[in-house]
């Protein structure tokens, strides 16, 4: 099946099937490395906005605008073309998200303005929205009796692109011409990641569509859970806006205030602490941690480095910075994985993708949402009292989210 036959939701004849027929491994490190590497390119700016501050004049409120220019489109996508994969395919699905990465990336590269900075941020939030719920979707289809695992490659992935990405920035950035060069290296790997996709033997897509009118099942789609999955549905974005509110200050402001903590304008050093919370994430997922209290205990641990993650910079405490921001990770790691895997096991295969992409909606919703309040406040408060009130929020909030699933764990008891 050609990409084209696909994306026109035709199947091809059994005769004309054609193309490297991968393992089921090679599939799982395809659909794996499509999201992690397009979530490497959204973040690379992370260590760069300091520098694009000085360069282009921006102030607090205009870096919070360009993240969450990015945000915003990712949620739009998702919610108007996060089911496309269960009709086009998740190859398909896939190409289209790395021709949209690669788009993002070249227009990010060339701003000289914040409305293109705006542009190529919103383009990569594009790209990312369509290979969430097709990359997500592609994983349970290849570990159907291993559901535990494929949630935990998709978070692995996605959080661990998200967490690369400030480092790999900062690194790049040492090359010349700093705020482009770490787009063309990662356009370079883009373009490479389309060979494989390109060459591979699709599987059909799960949900046919009627041949008479089959762009119709391409039409947004109102949100809907069903009610054995609706409480898990709902603990599951709760916590994902929680801790995707202090996943997007660590992605956005925090680079100036880990400067201002630390006394340093070294973009490495800011890329890998602003990763830190983001890489802890990723590795949680490999630790086997389960039992009834994963999800109240890790909602604590989270909400206790939040909270030390204020007092570190109160204190400009290096240490306990660097301590707070593992254990948020960890916590937030171990809680998200325990609820989304519960919701991903409700859920029926055939709306797996915009069940997942309905999810991640409300979860991105908080890097958007509360990092706009918090660029606002910093211009009017200043940095350090608006990151201290910003975390005391989170941090209490998450507290409080421990306390209820706790009560709600022993009452079934």
């Amino acid at each position: 099946m050609t990409v084209f036959s696909e994306l026109r939701m035709r199947p091809a004849p059994a005769a004309a099937a054609r193309g490297w027929d991968a393992s089921t491994t090679a599939r799982l490190a395809m659909a794996g490395a499509v999201i992690f590497v397009l979530l490497v390119g959204a973040n690379l700016a992370t260590p760069l906005y300091p520098l694009l501050q000085a360069e282009l004049g921006l102030s607090t409120l205009d870096v919070t605008a360009a993240f969450a220019s990015y945000v915003l489109a990712l949620v739009a996508t998702l919610m108007l073309a996060g089911h496309w994969s269960d009709h086009i395919g998740r190859r398909a699905a896939l190409i289209l998200a790395v021709l949209a990465g690669l788009a993002g990336g070249w227009v990010f590269a060339q701003a000289g303005t914040l409305a293109a900075l705006c542009a190529g941020r919103a383009l990569q939030g594009m790209a990312v929205a369509l290979a969430t719920g097709a990359s997500s979707a592609a994983l349970r289809e290849l570990l159907p009796s291993r559901p535990e695992w494929a949630s935990r490659f998709t978070l692995l992935a996605s959080a661990g692109g998200v967490a690369a990405g400030p480092v790999i920035g900062g690194l790049l950035s040492l090359l010349p011409d700093p705020t482009a060069m770490p787009y063309y290296v990662h356009s370079a790997v883009l373009a490479a990641l389309l060979v494989p996709l390109f060459l591979l033997q699709a599987r059909p897509a799960i949900s046919q569509p009627p041949v008479s009118r089959p762009l119709q099942v391409l039409a947004p789609r109102r949100p809907s859970v069903s009610r054995e999955a609706r409480g898990a549905f709902w603990l599951a974005s709760g916590v994902g806006f929680l801790s995707f509110a202090v996943f997007g200050f660590c992605l956005s402001l925090a680079p100036g205030y880990f400067a201002q903590v630390l006394g340093t304008d070294s973009r490495p050093l800011i890329g890998v602490l602003a990763g830190l919370t983001l890489g802890a994430s990723a590795l949680s997922q490999l630790l086997a941690i389960r039992g009834r209290f994963a999800v109240p205990a890790g909602l604590a641990i989270l909400g206790t480095a939040i909270l030390l993650l204020g007092a570190a910079g109160a204190w400009h405490n290096p240490l306990l910075l660097v301590a707070a921001s593992l254990a948020a990770g960890v916590g937030q790691g171990v809680a998200f994985r325990t609820v989304f895997n519960d919701v991903a096991s409700r859920v029926e295969p055939a709306r797996h993708a915009q069940i997942v992409s309905t999810v991640y909606v409300i979860t991105y919703l908080g890097s958007a949402v509360p990092v706009l309040g918090l660029g606002w406040a910093t211009g009017v408060f200043g940095l350090a009292a608006s990151v201290s009130t910003f975390v005391a929020v989170c941090g209490t909030a998450a507290l409080l989210l421990a306390a209820l699933t706790l009560r709600q764990v022993l009452r079934r008891s």
